[in-house]
């Protein structure tokens, strides 16, 4: 058991680059960190308002002094741990992101929260101390090296603070699901209540993740409370980043809104009624939709991120 620390939440972006060796570019932790000599995929938090794409660019560069290029999307990852030193557990949504190298010289960084960033061999690795989201994310089996609390602490699914501004901010990691029957000829589609951002436009089933959950896991969790229906997650299709500088929600007071979404396609094998669990939420309507009147709508007819999603999965 750990003791009670204050619960944070952040989204982080992460890059797994490789050499024409095939190594890998990773950077260690310095004793500034929670884990030091631990070493990890180069990134870090993004930013309000930051798509995660500029935020992996951003962080590689300066911890490795390497320009990269994004070249795609391979995972999105959730784990918590528990930093006893600063008296915070920290919830984060990691997207791992496959980069290329444009340019740059390998640096060190004396003072800062990683110091050293090197190129390591797949047999190298196996004999590192890695954080376990990078022992994922490449594939490797490694004993963790974070302090994680259990059970999760409570942490409410939105959270608003005041921004620099005076405006609050909000900053919140999803997973939506473009869900099809076992033909796929039919799109289930939520459709977003009065009084909510998006009103009277269609949306993708899913929402918010809870803290110490993983986006898959929360999708069809989700699936089940807001529509009813039984999914099978078949693949990660992409992430939407969405910022609204000034969101007027059921709250009463504008909030800047920055929401980053995975989407995932899911097959519900036995669809059944659509059955709205959640009544007075954001959530008017729900219906099984044919896909021949789902490609025939305009996208103002959609929220920003179930158009990406849509033609992200040659739907629309």
């Amino acid at each position: 058991m750990t003791p009670a620390l204050e619960p944070l939440r952040r989204i982080a972006a992460y890059a797994v680059a490789t050499d024409d060796g095939g190594r890998v570019l990773l950077v260690r932790a310095s004793s500034r960190s929670g884990t030091p000599g631990v070493w990890s995929l180069p990134g870090g938090a993004v930013d309000h308002g930051e798509d995660p794409n500029h935020t992996v660019v951003r962080e590689t560069a300066a911890e490795t002094g390497l320009s990269v290029a994004v070249t795609g999307l391979r995972d999105v990852l959730a784990d918590m741990r528990s930093l006893p030193h600063r008296g915070v557990t920290i919830h984060t949504d990691r997207l791992i992101y496959a980069v290329s190298i444009r340019g740059g010289t390998l640096i060190d960084r004396v003072g800062h929260p990683t110091d050293l960033a090197r190129w390591h061999t797949r047999d190298e690795l196996a004999r590192l101390k890695l954080r376990q989201f990078t022992a994922d994310a490449l594939g490797l089996g490694a004993a963790s090296a974070d302090l994680r609390p259990e059970p999760a602490p409570e942490f409410p699914s939105f959270y608003a603070y005041p921004g620099p501004d005076g405006l609050h901010r909000a900053q919140r990691f999803a997973a939506y699901a473009i869900a099809t029957d076992a033909q796929q000829t039919r799109l289930l589609l939520t459709r977003i209540a009065p009084g909510y951002p998006g009103a009277g436009r269609w949306h993708l089933p899913g929402g918010g993740t809870d803290y110490g959950e993983q986006p898959g896991t929360a999708l069809i969790r989700e699936l089940v409370e807001e529509t009813g229906q039984q999914g099978r997650l078949i693949e990660l299709l992409g992430v939407a980043s969405h910022r609204d500088a000034a969101s007027l929600g059921p709250e009463g007071y504008p909030i800047d809104w920055h929401g980053v979404r995975a989407f995932y396609r899911v097959i519900v094998d036995a669809p059944t009624e659509v059955t709205i669990h959640d009544v007075g939420g954001s959530t008017s309507e729900a219906r099984w939709m044919p896909l021949t009147e789902v490609t025939a709508m305009d996208d103002d007819q959609f929220t920003e991120v179930t158009a990406e999603a849509l033609k992200k999965a040659r739907l629309a």
